[in-house]
């Protein structure tokens, strides 16, 4: 490449960088081409950094829970009642209001086979759906965007409300954008600069597809920030949401979805749950927020009709030890329990058995519903996508919507 080409490469590139967008799959919808209202919606929220399942959903009636954790079991007078012998995290009201109502599906005991107890490897698990012994470099709903936005009219999309893009939403063909605000977003996309060095750009030979490959994002993303900040522009929430990070990112998937725009996934990160140590206040502070929010949340959905369209689906890339450690907190364990929230559910309450600590593998939880299953249910039975070729493989479907 020769120093124009490189210059042109380093100028081009910064518009990614200053946008921090993974753009190709969004681009400027025709008009008349938005979906219909009774969109179909996923929302997935990440709690990062391993959440501990054994006390977001309480075995309260299980001694083996309160001998393994003397000082981080949650008495049962503190947790909220699910069922006999499950109860809910004291800082969860939001959650179990949700539950009252009809609104909430628990799955507990999640997991995959032969589970890897890395915080970066267990999460590309879960990002990219592979087998504990595979390494893919494209995620699951990246492979939907490209499954559904091949040979199609329109593109299928989905957002993440970040700084970055998540491995998740990384397909080979088609990528999901990442963006923290719709506004400035489309003020960085709008500077002359950039839209003058679109003009400029060459056509270059094959030798010089990395410098065309930006010179096409840049393009993509122009006309694509346009796109959703008219879009974020047409409905405004009234309603009262937190002044937290999670907060405010749920505030502004609210606002997009009752725009109507053509997003059929939404992303979002809460955390870090990485609790090695003083557990207790740093799981309770995280599950005020997390509650604090998707009460509002749904709160909005509902006003606007839309809650029974939207699944609000929560994971983390794996549970806690049963047992506490030294220091007031627990240590990496295997897995976990999910959240499902919406007005569409099928199945709501506690879907499964809880955790069985009688039988116990090197100290932690087995798993008995393999998380694939669930992204097969969403893809298949919710987004109405072809779950066994995004996933490469089949897996059961969960009867939960």
């Amino acid at each position: 490449m020769d120093i124009l080409n490189r210059r042109r490469f380093i100028q081009v590139g910064s518009l990614a960088s200053a946008a921090m967008l993974m753009p190709k799959f969004l681009k400027a919808l025709e008009r008349g081409e938005l979906v219909p209202p009774g969109n179909k919606v996923l929302v997935i929220v990440q709690l990062s950094g391993g959440n501990d399942g054994l006390n977001t959903i309480i075995p309260y009636r299980n001694d083996i829970y309160y001998r393994s954790r003397p000082v981080l079991g949650i008495k049962r007078t503190d947790a909220l009642s699910l069922n006999d012998d499950l109860g809910i995290h004291p800082a969860l009201k939001g959650l179990k209001a949700l539950y009252d109502d009809g609104s909430l599906g628990i799955l507990n005991n999640v997991g995959y086979p032969n589970p890897d107890r890395s915080h970066f490897r267990s999460m590309d698990i879960w990002h990219t759906a592979s087998q504990s012994n595979e390494l893919w470099s494209d995620g699951w709903i990246g492979r939907y965007l490209d499954a559904q936005c091949k040979g199609c009219d329109k593109p299928t999309q989905a957002l993440e409300i970040d700084d970055t893009l998540s491995l998740a939403l990384k397909g080979e063909y088609s990528k999901g954008l990442a963006l923290t605000d719709p506004n400035r977003l489309l003020g960085t996309s709008s500077n002359p600069f950039f839209k003058d060095l679109l003009k400029q750009h060459p056509q270059e030979a094959d030798e010089h597809h990395n410098v065309d490959y930006l010179y096409k994002t840049m393009g993509e993303t122009i006309s694509s920030a346009a796109y959703i900040s008219q879009q974020f522009k047409v409905y405004q929430s009234k309603e009262n949401y937190p002044n937290t990070d999670l907060g405010k990112n749920m505030r502004t998937i609210a606002n997009l979805i009752m725009s109507d725009i053509n997003t059929k996934v939404y992303y979002v990160s809460h955390g870090s749950f990485d609790t090695h140590v003083n557990q207790q206040a740093q799981q309770e502070r995280l599950f005020q927020q997390l509650s604090d929010a998707i009460t509002v949340f749904t709160q909005d959905l509902k006003k606007n009709n839309r809650f029974q369209d939207v699944v609000v689906m929560t994971f983390s890339e794996f549970g806690r030890r049963v047992s506490q450690n030294a220091s007031g907190g627990t240590d990496h364990g295997t897995a976990n329990n999910m959240f499902l929230i919406g007005g569409g559910l099928q199945r709501k309450g506690v879907l499964n058995d809880g955790p069985d600590l009688m039988n116990l593998q090197d100290g932690d939880l087995k798993y008995n519903i393999d998380f694939k299953s669930v992204y097969a249910t969403l893809l298949g039975k919710w987004l109405g996508a072809d779950d066994g070729g995004i996933l490469k493989a089949r897996y059961n479907h969960l009867d939960f919507v």
